[in-house]
Order: structure tokens, then C-alpha cells, then sequence
């Protein structure tokens, strides 16, 4: 069974308060976007995973594919697989490319196995794995707040929009995006603006992290501010960075990014 994990976009990112577990509140729009990995996954006699395409840091077997696996695994004693995964999305880029490969790891065992999970038991296996992980099960805009976890019903659609993702290849760790963000409470209602008018957006729609990285990446600043020159309609970091997307009305030209990870393509 072969399967295609999509990244997604944060649409706006309000880091609200710090929480007692050590986590922070925040305030976003989670939206899937068609940059993908690809996945493979066949019955086997033992358990293996196998990587290509960009290289993974860290021990392959913490890999989620495989935490997705054994978490099943534990429950329900399913067969040994043979897992490859292709790796295309940035890492440690703000897309949420290894948090989609272990969810979509667990719609298709669930699926190989005849397990008879529902999208909400497949989420609560995928909050185990980290925040963005339940996202992918239902894979569709939503409002998020909470830690990441909870997601909230969002009438909000950019299907015709074209969207422009650049990655300056600099890997930015979660820590180092959070030591520069003041956690401050929303003085507007996020959920309302997103599902008002894209032209409000530029305004008020911000991603906190940026206050911090953009002075420390200016690389970033500029992407960003291209993307505006080419008529971006409303242009931001995604999650923790460093990519950076713009929504358009038509397509633009890239040949300003051509030292970088690049993708477009059409919202759904």
C-alpha cells in the first residue's frame, strides 16, 4: 500500500500563554497543502523501516512511521511490516512533514489490518505520537487551540488559490523558535478574521514567531517580502519556520527561488 503524506501550513500562529506541563496555548489555522512525502508499506516477516530521498536525523527507530506501528501493535498484535518512506518535505521547516508520515502510518494499518477504527480513535493513537499528528487523520482546515490538540470547526476554504512555499533551508529547532516569543493573549477574534476576507489578513493574521527569527533569518524577511512584491495576497511563516508561503489569485514567477526548497501548487 502506498500512500502520499501532505504537509499543512499554519495560517496565522498565536503563541498564548505558557502552560504548567511545559507546553504553550496557541491559537491557529491548520490548512493541508499538497507537498508530500511518499509512504510504503507491505507485509513482511519482521518489522523494518527504510528511508530515502532527504536524510532523517536521529535514530530511524524512533521514526513515527514506526512509533505508529507499535502503538497498534501493542493493542491489537498486528503483523510485521516493511516500511519505506520517501522523504520530500523540509525537516524542521514549520510543515508538519514527520508528524503526517506517522498519521498517515496509522490510517493505513488500521486499513491493511481491518482494525475498524474510527477517525477519532485513529486521532487519539495519533496524540500520542506529538501535537500536529491528529491533524492528518481527517486532513482538513481547522481551527486549532489548546497546545495543538484541539480542533475546532473553521469555514474557511481557498479552493482556486494558488499557494507558493519556499524553504531557505535552515533548519530551526522548536526550542530555539520559543526562546524568542512572550506568550500574550489575542486582543481579536482570530476564528472571525480567518473566516472573513483574505484581504484582512495582512493586517491581522500574524505568526508570533516571526518577531524574533525574521531579525535573526533576514533570509526569511526577504522571502517574505518577495512574495508580497509578486502579489501575494497574504503572505507568513508557517509553524516554527523557517518556509515561508504565499496566497495567490494566478501563478508567479519562481526564478527568485531557485537556490531554495520550492514548491506550488493549488489549494484545495
Amino acid at each position: 500500500m502506498i500512500s502520499y503524506p501532505n504537509a499543512k501550513i499554519n495560517i496565522g500562529l498565536a503563541i498564548t500563554s505558557k502552560r504548567q506541563d511545559g507546553f504553550h496555548d496557541i491559537a491557529s489555522c491548520f490548512y493541508p497543502v499538497g507537498w508530500s512525502d511518499i509512504l510504503e508499506i507491505i507485509p513482511s516477516e519482521e518489522l523494518s523501516f527504510q528511508s530515502t530521498g532527504i536524510d532523517i536525523p536521529g535514530n530511524a527507530d524512533h521514526n513515527l512511521c514506526l512509533q505508529a506501528y507499535h502503538l497498534l501493535n501493542k493493542d491489537f498484535n498486528i503483523p510485521p511490516v516493511q516500511m519505506h518512506l520517501h522523504k520530500i518535505i523540509p525537516i524542521g521547516a514549520g510543515l508538519g512533514g514527520g508528524s503526517a508520515d506517522g498519521a498517515f502510518a496509522l490510517v493505513m494499518l488500521n486499513e491493511m489490518n481491518n482494525l475498524g477504527l474510527s477517525d477519532e480513535q485513529l486521532e487519539e493513537y495519533a496524540a500520542q505520537m506529538g501535537s500536529d499528528c491528529p491533524f492528518f487523520i481527517k486532513n482538513k482546515p481547522v481551527y486549532v487551540t489548546g497546545r495543538g490538540e484541539v480542533f475546532n470547526e473553521l469555514d474557511l476554504t481557498l479552493k482556486g488559490k494558488k499557494i507558493v512555499l519556499v524553504n531557505p533551508n535552515i533548519h530551526i529547532s522548536t526550542k530555539e523558535a520559543y526562546s524568542g516569543v512572550s506568550p500574550k493573549a489575542l486582543d481579536f477574534e482570530l476564528k472571525a478574521t480567518l473566516e472573513g476576507n483574505i484581504e484582512d489578513w495582512k493586517d491581522h493574521v500574524k505568526n508570533d514567531f516571526e518577531d524574533s527569527l525574521l531579525k535573526k533569518y533576514t533570509v526569511i524577511d526577504k522571502i517574505k517580502s518577495d512574495l508580497y512584491k509578486q502579489g501575494a495576497e497574504y503572505a507568513s511563516m508557517t509553524g516554527s519556520g523557517s518556509t515561508v508561503f504565499g496566497i495567490f489569485s494566478t501563478e508567479i514567477d519562481l526564478s527568485n527561488y531557485t537556490e531554495y526548497s520550492v514548491w506550488s501548487g493549488d489549494l484545495d
